[in-house]
């Protein structure tokens, strides 16, 4: 555990905006440190950063896009910070470090901090630690958070929780159109981006998701954008500020919304940090009483303390 002095000396450095102390913090929480919940305690209340979630299927162009708004937010003059959630090695459980790879153009720039993070198995295309990470940026003075995930499917959306904007991306070609149109990320997109504009198909697309919401209390942007271009950007930092502008405003809904969802991710994340030490002994004993008939897996479970 950090010495108490050292450890206020550090929160006090992150919320100068010191960029070593913010990667250390985040690593203290990534890590699960013992001094990680004193060091957010001294972090204040969050959402003065406005926090965008950028989710969809792999092979989207999630991480060229989230470069190209990058590069559309400094130009504004905003410090801009980036967390992207990697698959996990199979070997060390470390972020593969992809995405910050894409985003490599942005190294030298003192106005962007980037943070490729493990998805460590958490479900929800998110890390464990993301929301606490979004809140060391949000406390380092940081203006807008870009959160992309690690290349979700129809399910697993515990992006939307955490973010006050969430931008679903998808592209032509992703295989039969009804897939489009079924339940998780369909509802949650506060903007929906048919990225690679160039190929085949996108304005079909396009026709077919405006489709979707006809006729629904739901109308969502619907755009198409192509990172590799440039092509579209503007239209989608347009969208993005119409969501943030009552956010700067000062309405408390956006903001309630995310520490909410930052409020279930933590407590999540506790419950599945006791589920991981839970006596292996106790679960060797359930498991031969299932095997012997005298009980179910479901009852097991039920049984397996917390």
């Amino acid at each position: 555990m950090e010495p108490a002095l050292q450890l206020r000396e550090l929160a006090s450095s992150i919320r100068r905006g010191d960029r070593v102390a913010l990667a250390k913090g985040i690593t203290l929480v990534e890590n699960d440190s013992a001094s990680a919940p004193k060091l957010l305690e001294q972090m204040g209340t969050p959402g003065r950063a406005f926090v965008v979630g950028i989710t969809g299927p792999p092979g989207t162009g999630k991480s060229s896009l989230v470069d190209r708004l990058i590069e559309a937010y400094r130009k504004k003059g905003l410090r801009v910070g980036v967390i992207a959630v990697d698959p996990s090695s199979p070997l060390t459980g470390g972020a593969l470090l992809g995405d910050r790879i894409r985003m490599a153009g942005h190294a030298g720039d003192k106005g962007v901090f980037i943070r490729s993070m493990a998805s460590r198995g958490w479900s929800g295309g998110l890390s464990r630690a993301t929301s606490q990470a979004i809140r060391l940026m949000d406390a380092a003075g940081f203006d807008l958070i870009l959160l992309e995930t690690v290349g979700i499917g129809q399910s697993d959306i515990e992006v939307v929780g955490v973010s006050h904007a969430v931008l679903v991306v998808l592209m032509p070609g992703l295989g039969d159109d009804i897939q489009v149109s079924k339940a998780g990320l369909m509802e949650v997109g506060d903007v929906y981006v048919v990225n690679k504009a160039d190929i085949e198909g996108a304005d079909l697309m396009v026709v077919n998701l405006l489709s979707l919401f006809r006729g629904t209390p739901r109308s969502p942007p619907v755009l198409k954008a192509s990172a590799l271009s440039g092509e579209g950007i503007d239209k989608l930092q347009d969208a993005v500020e119409r969501i943030r502008s009552p956010f700067l405003a000062g309405s408390p809904e956006l903001r309630l919304k995310s520490i909410r969802g930052m409020i279930i991710e933590t407590a999540r994340g506790a419950a599945m940090k006791k589920l991981a030490v839970v006596s292996e002994s106790r679960a060797e004993k359930l498991a031969n009483q299932v095997m012997g008939g005298k009980t179910t897996i479901e009852r097991a479970a039920a049984r397996l303390k917390v």
